[in-house]
């Protein structure tokens, strides 16, 4: 047996650098004073989350709000260069919740900021709709259906479990299995891409328990690679998941969930690391984000901070994950004593009433105390807010400026381009052939020309595959890099990494400059971002409702789709991806498409796109299709399918025979059927209705009076369905059991489909020409006997 030497791997060489801050503090002072301030205010802030969790009892995240406070204290009003009074300054720096679990903590530091502006500064608060006010957090937690007395009188805002644009200065919804660090990361890009040299800096909280998840993986090594030097990822190391007490390895101590420390792994993914070692020391926290604030090379910069979960709050570790004290215990009480023998108030102590307007009054009056607290005390108030005025003014000096040539989202919202009429470069001649994804990435390419590169393409390592390169064409090549390749409109998002792109996708296109539009497998991507589109779609709704302003829009290209890519067999020839998201999501915040025909892409997404989804989600195929003479087949223009469903053939109901409606959805299926089964039918004689489902989300959108004219309720009563997809999404249109018994669908015999060329799959489905009129003309001899 041969005994193996052992030798040390070390890295290779990286363009990051590691610094320990401690090596750094005696040439950073910092004024003892200063450090004095910012711990009493940390001190009422940590009192104010064990109040939070009092008061919504067995709900919220303590101990990660609490660990974390410095971090964001010290950036707040220490780092960030931005504007207090105006949330939505778009050149400002921005700070993003990726660890949406510390929601607690970012109300409670936001009314606090705001306590100390409507004390020493109100020339500088911003109407009360861009507050968050010590008022608002009655609303903790709360549904806006909430009625207690308190709430109304305040105005409180309902405040959600984890952050959503509702509130101010957040740009994403966060808080699901890493989805924030790499929608954050887009933000970045956003910003980059945007102001260039001048970008602004996104400041990122997340744990290390939320780098655990692959995404995040992904993401820093999408931001590396690109080199987002404006992207600060601070990252709170208390070590303590819900579950583990010990999540990384560290030292010499393995970990229980990952053998790394969030050093090595933001280092190994070359980014620039800034260590400090005691994330509870105001001078460390403070001199670590300068250093980090400047831009110490080419690299995005991440600062890790040892900190200590639930830190002085009487319960620590994991345990202080979710979970408190007890209503009003004696450990509450505890935990308030610091506060009040430091400034010399004392807390309310609530009676026996635990009604949910007794516990608010009691809530309330509690709340009082620390506005008496920061309003007796001065020099905290003054302070703090000074420092707001000064961020403002430092902003305010940097001038940043959008740089040339910026991308330019306006002219797709404007006539300048219009949904009935398609543009040269993305028509077809009938005869020739094309692909769907290639005419989706022809018709990007058009609208990214349009908009001065608005449009940033990514795919899970498929760019030329699924045509989304083609977005690109006429722009510069190869991968988007901030310093070398920055008018690039492809971006690598880790590589065969779908997950991290949707989110990554979802934060380019929060920014507000950008419409992000990534592609795989339809197979794939469908499922694994849909937690992405999911976050996306309840962000923009919030965002919606707080500002009034449309839904910004992602692109989740759904390539290879469907029965079409049969060679590739069932793991890949997915008919359930639509399925998973079609109708899925509450009205105008998901739209799919699924074309059948070249010429219907350009009207169906530039239609698409003006409806002002959250996502938008083309289901495109691979192989080349003839294109159809549509006059020829006696088929209505190409632009019919922007109202989502249209008639290929139109019955007259009240003659005899009448013979049915028929309903298609899905590519392959529906040439077949245009070219081999239309022209038997129209031969036949048959007097049957013919539709075709280019768009159930664009359908909707339609007035109710136009839905009924195009395909009234009796129609669905009587139709079956011929689809390459699922049975389900059919439904909506054929809503009889019969019509559903006889409607030919991907799963009809069963099982998955085998492997082979796409009309061996048809055939093997029922669904290649003699299947689907063998199919027809049994309905239609149904029809004709039945009325």
């Amino acid at each position: 047996m041969v005994k193996a030497s052992f030798e040390k791997l070390n890295f290779g060489p990286r363009r990051g650098v590691y610094i320990d801050i401690k090596s750094q503090l005696d040439k950073i002072p910092i004024a003892d004073g200063t450090i004095k301030l910012y711990e009493d205010y940390d001190l009422i802030y940590r009192t104010l989350c064990g109040i939070l969790f009092n008061y919504v009892p067995k709900s919220g995240h303590p101990g990660g709000s609490i660990s974390s406070g410095r971090i964001v204290a010290s950036l707040l009003f220490s780092t960030m260069d931005y504007r207090f009074s105006t949330p939505e300054c778009l050149e400002a720096d921005i700070i993003s919740y990726a660890a949406g679990h510390k929601a607690m903590g970012l109300y409670a530091m936001w009314a606090l900021r705001n306590e100390c502006v409507r004390t020493s500064r109100p020339e500088i608060l911003p109407e009360e709709k861009f507050q968050l006010r010590l008022e608002d957090l009655l609303g903790f937690r709360r549904n806006p259906t909430q009625d207690t007395p308190l709430f109304a009188e305040y105005n409180a805002k309902p405040l959600d479990g984890h952050p959503t644009p509702m509130t101010p200065f957040v740009k994403l919804s966060t808080g699901a299995s890493g989805v924030g660090v790499p929608a954050s990361f887009g933000l970045g890009f956003g910003a980059m891409d945007t102001f260039g040299e001048d970008a602004p800096l996104v400041n990122v909280l997340e744990g290390e328990g939320g780098m655990t998840a692959g995404r995040v993986s992904e993401a820093l090594a999408t931001a590396a690679t690109a080199q987002l030097w404006n992207t600060k990822l601070h990252v709170d190391w208390n070590q303590s998941s819900i579950d583990s007490n010990r999540v990384c390895r560290e030292g010499a101590d393995p970990g229980e969930y990952v053998q790394w420390d969030p050093a090595e792994f933001c280092y190994l993914h070359d980014w620039n690391v800034v260590s400090v070692e005691d994330g509870k020391d105001f001078r460390q926290v403070l001199a670590a984000q300068q250093v980090a604030n400047e831009r110490i090379n080419d690299q995005p910069t991440a600062v890790v901070y040892r900190t200590i979960k639930g830190w002085l709050y009487g319960i620590e570790g994991r345990k202080s994950h979710g979970a408190g004290h007890d209503y009003c215990s004696d450990e509450y009480f505890e935990t308030l004593k610091p506060l009040e023998e430091r400034f010399g108030v004392e807390f309310p102590c609530p009676g026996e009433d635990r009604s949910p307007t007794g516990m608010e009054k009691a809530f309330f009056d509690t709340l009082m105390v620390i506005r008496r607290v920061m309003e007796e005390n001065r020099e905290v108030s003054d302070f703090f807010a000074a420092q707001l005025a000064e961020a403002d003014e430092r902003l305010t000096g940097l001038e940043r400026k959008k740089r040339e040539n910026v991308p330019d989202l306006a002219p797709l919202y404007t006539d300048a381009i219009r949904a009935d009429e398609t543009p040269d470069e993305c028509s077809y001649e009938a005869g020739t052939s094309q692909t769907l994804r290639a005419a989706l990435g022809e018709t990007l390419n058009y609208l990214n020309k349009a908009t001065n590169g608005a449009f940033i393409g990514a795919s899970g390592d498929l760019l030329d595959s699924t045509s989304i390169s083609q977005l690109a064409a006429g722009f510069p090549e190869g991968y988007y890099n901030t310093v070398t390749n920055p008018d690039a409109r492809l971006i690598a998002t880790g590589g065969i990494c779908e997950d991290c792109m949707g989110a990554c996708m979802s934060g380019v296109a929060s920014y507000g400059t950008n419409i992000g539009a990534g592609s795989s497998y339809g197979a794939f991507i469908a499922a694994l971002q849909h937690i992405a589109s999911r976050l996306h779609g309840i962000g923009q709704q919030a965002r919606h409702s707080y500002l009034g302003e449309p839904y910004r829009t992602f692109i989740m290209v759904c390539a290879h789709a469907g029965l079409k890519t049969g060679e590739d067999g069932p793991t890949h020839a997915d008919p359930q991806a639509l399925q998973l998201i079609q109708e899925n999501f509450p009205a105008g915040v998901m739209i799919t498409l699924t074309p059948w025909d070249p010429q219907e892409i350009y009207p169906m997404v530039v239609a698409a796109l003006k409806k002002r989804p959250a996502i938008m989600a083309p289901f495109v195929t691979r192989p080349n299709e003839t294109i159809i003479d549509r006059d020829e087949y006696n088929l209505p223009p190409a632009t019919s399918a922007i109202d989502g469903v249209y008639a290929m053939r139109t019955a007259d109901r009240s003659s005899r025979p009448y013979h049915g409606t028929l309903v298609l959805q899905g590519s392959g299926m529906t040439n077949t059927f245009v070219t081999e089964v239309l022209p038997r039918i129209d031969e036949e004689g048959l007097n049957m209705n013919v539709f075709y489902v280019s768009s159930a989300e664009l359908f909707s959108l339609l007035p109710e009076e136009r839905q009924k004219e195009i395909y009234p309720d009796e129609l669905a009563a009587e139709a079956m369905g011929i689809t390459g997809l699922t049975l389900p999404t059919m439904y909506r249109w054929v809503t009889s059991s019969e019509g559903r018994r006889r409607t030919v669908h991907a799963f009809i015999h069963g099982h998955y489909l085998g492997s082979g060329q796409a009309h061996k799959v048809f055939e093997e489905a029922g669904l290649h020409g003699d299947g689907q009129w063998k199919t027809v003309k049994a309905y239609a001899d149904w029809m004709e006997k039945k009325v």
